[in-house]
């Protein structure tokens, strides 16, 4: 990972995501390009005047950043509407990473939720990283959630290239299905048999994610199966809570499977809910690592 990206709005949740963002620069050695949006559907007047003063606090995070973390960083303010701005960043930037915090309360607000995040994250080619964890070090245990579609194989293969699994446990989670017991009839069916389904269908579960991970080449301390008694977004981040995972990492899209990590769905879900940091990696994610 060798350059890195970080959208701010000065915010102190933004605060979070520089730090976590300088953490990542000073552990794979790269550089950080910090931006900030304006809005230019505002009178010339106002433009100038934010533009003027984001500057100014952009010289001073690159001066901090620069000279006391001691991370290679370029700053720049984009006129634009918020998604429209990060994104045409991204693409003449070409990082390999976007860090992003989890709430803005001005050019940036709401960028990650409901459809502005379904535009924002499939316009960018790169994975976004929201974070919401205040930083103290690099992951130590990494949740890689699958629904064992070629989208979260992307995503798997996407976060070990980064380098965001050195050195951390890695666990799998995959939420699994059992379609007989969502059928009208489902009721009637004796007590025994519907354990016995369920059994059979977490062994199935538990067969395809072990063939999965296998695919990835990581070696994972923890390979989970879990029925979708509720929504996938939830089951997986019970998962991360009770195994602790710094880090969540879902596909932006897939069409296969219970947990169907559609944006808009699982993926913003999760990103919306989660208490830990989310890698979301786009359906066209590319790397330049």
């Amino acid at each position: 990972m060798k350059k890195i990206m970080l959208a701010t709005d000065f915010s102190e949740r933004s605060d979070r995501a520089l730090r976590r963002a300088t953490l990542l620069a000073q552990q794979f050695g790269g550089s950080l390009s910090i931006i900030h949006v304006v809005d230019d559907d505002q009178p010339r007047r106002i433009v100038e005047m934010e533009s003027a003063a984001a500057s100014d606090l952009l010289r001073q995070l690159q001066s901090t950043v620069q000279f006391v973390d001691g991370v290679s960083c370029d700053t720049r303010v984009v006129l634009a509407d918020a998604f429209v701005g990060i994104a045409r960043a991204t693409e003449e930037e070409a990082p390999d990473l976007l860090v992003i915090g989890p709430h803005r309360r001005q050019a940036l607000r709401d960028v990650f939720v409901g459809t502005t995040a379904e535009r924002t994250i499939r316009t960018v080619g790169c994975p976004v990283l929201m974070v919401n964890a205040p930083p103290v070090g690099p992951y130590r245990h990494v949740m890689l959630a699958t629904d064992l579609s070629v989208g979260a194989t992307r995503a798997a293969t996407t976060c070990i290239a980064l380098g965001l699994t050195d050195g951390a446990d890695v666990t799998f989670v995959h939420v699994y299905d059992a379609p007989a017991t969502r059928l009208a009839m489902s009721h009637i069916m004796p007590v025994n048999e519907r354990e016995d389904y369920i059994d059979e269908q977490r062994r199935e579960a538990a067969k395809n994610l072990a063939e999965f991970v296998k695919t990835t080449g990581v070696q994972s301390r923890r390979q989970l199966v879990r029925l979708g008694l509720h929504a996938p977004a939830d089951e997986i981040l019970k998962a991360a809570k009770d195994e602790a995972a710094g880090l969540v990492v879902v596909g932006s899209q897939s069409r296969e499977g219970v947990a169907r990590f559609v944006l808009g769905s699982v993926a913003e879900d999760v990103l919306r809910m989660a208490d830990c940091d989310v890698l979301a990696v786009p359906s066209t994610s590319t790397s330049h690592t």
